[in-house]
């Protein structure tokens, strides 16, 4: 995940030269699935979508866009929306963001989709298959409310800018997910053959801090310059020491970027630390963290001469993964598709984030040129699509199961 932590894999990483192929771990379980006859439909009505998901996965993985520049993405998801009966509402709230909707009577709303790309390495994050998942979960979900007429509604968000721009951040305070009963996606990542993870995700706190020095001849006359550079690699040294004394489940990492820089200047006038961000297993130990982080970057500057300007940005919580939610998938790919990976979302409403194993060369997992190439083969296609089928049979029990939603809202409660 995007900014995950490790789970406690159950096996060796799948590897694209394993031969094996995903299998229930407990196939005997499957007795105890609810009701069958809806999850038989569900796997029925992906399994006719299959051509058109493969299709639209590598029609996204091809043209990887930005964050807040997926229009690519937006036409080709809303095209598809409105072909399979949704009424949708494009640049909902924002530009690249989409609402596709389906009702039949009144009822519980949910899912969610994302469709940005990381700069210089495309799709390395496999955000293409997690836009076929929330549109296989919503189809698959609408043939099983048609087909057994079940009261309710179906809403698929696309949103932007997963990666740094927290897209869903910024539609949850437009009110983007009001009045959901449940919010449900996954993502691809590392791990054993057909495994499902049910692991949390760490806190994220961003910060940009900007040095102002001030240039001069690099070989005439360097005494007259304050380095703006020397400031920033002193704050990167500087965290770099702190390390010894995080904790080693906190993490601090950025990069440098610089404004109106040449070689022949001894200083560059304005220079920037940007997109530094500071994680936690928690919330409030990533802003106990950033207490001890921003002193670090302050310090160079004085020790420089330079002007410092510290912004404390955005920051988004840790996963909750709902324990009703995920025990309803772990049932049905334990019994039905795989196995999975025990480490017990979004804050505000119930939700669901698993991770999937798709095969990874060695050291390619998220974020790396050759997640990128996993992400486009055919057995991560099929691991996302089983996934899919978990989701979508739990999204229809929260509609029509009133005990099972009391016990999605308790440990949900429970958690806050």
């Amino acid at each position: 995940m995007c900014h995950s932590t490790p789970a406690a894999n159950s096996g060796p990483v799948w590897s694209p030269d394993d031969k094996k192929k995903p299998s229930p771990a407990n196939p005997d379980g499957a007795k105890n699935i609810y009701r069958p006859d809806i999850l038989e439909t569900i796997e029925s009505k992906i399994a006719e979508l299959d051509a058109e998901l493969r299709a639209l996965s590598l029609d996204i993985h091809a043209h990887p866009e930005l964050m807040f520049e997926e229009h690519h993405a937006h036409d080709v998801l809303t095209a598809f929306m409105i072909k399979h009966g949704f009424e949708v509402e494009k640049h909902y709230h924002l530009d690249t963001a989409w609402k596709a909707t389906f009702s039949h009577g009144s009822g519980g709303k949910f899912n969610d989709v994302q469709m940005d790309a990381l700069k210089g390495i495309g799709h390395a994050c496999g955000h293409n298959l997690i836009a076929i998942a929330g549109v296989a979960v919503a189809c698959a979900i609408k043939s099983a409310i048609e087909k057994f007429s079940i009261s309710g509604t179906v809403l698929l968000l696309g949103t932007p800018a997963e990666e740094g721009g927290s897209g869903k951040v910024v539609l949850l305070k437009k009110d983007a997910y009001k009045d959901m009963a449940a919010c449900l996606m996954c993502h691809p990542a590392p791990g054993p053959i057909g495994s499902v993870s049910l692991s949390s995700c760490l806190a994220l706190q961003r910060i940009e801090v900007e040095y102002f020095g001030h240039t001069a001849h690099a070989a005439l006359s360097p005494w007259e310059g304050i380095n703006a550079l020397d400031a920033a690699v002193l704050g990167y040294n500087n965290i770099s020491a702190l390390r010894q004394q995080l904790r080693p489940t906190h993490r601090v990492h950025g990069i440098f970027e610089g404004r109106d820089w040449a070689p022949n200047s001894q200083a560059y006038f304005n220079h920037d630390v940007k997109s530094c961000f500071v994680r936690a297993p928690t919330r409030a130990e990533a802003e106990a963290t950033v207490k001890r982080v921003v002193p670090c970057f302050n310090a160079a500057g004085l020790a420089t001469g330079c002007e410092v300007k510290v912004h404390v940005g955005g920051s988004v919580y840790d996963l909750r993964q709902n324990k009703a939610l995920g025990g309803e998938v772990a049932n049905i790919i334990l019994s039905k598709y795989g196995d999975i990976d025990y480490e017990w979302g979004i804050k505000k409403l119930p939700s669901l984030h698993p991770g999937f194993a798709i095969p990874t060369i060695l050291n390619g997992g998220n974020h790396t040129p050759g997640f990128e190439k996993a992400a486009a083969t055919v057995e991560a296609h099929y691991a996302c699509l089983d996934v899919s089928k978990a989701l979508a049979a739990t999204g229809v029990r929260v509609l029509i199961d009133d005990e099972f939603m009391a016990e999605v809202k308790r440990t949900f409660e429970e958690d806050q």
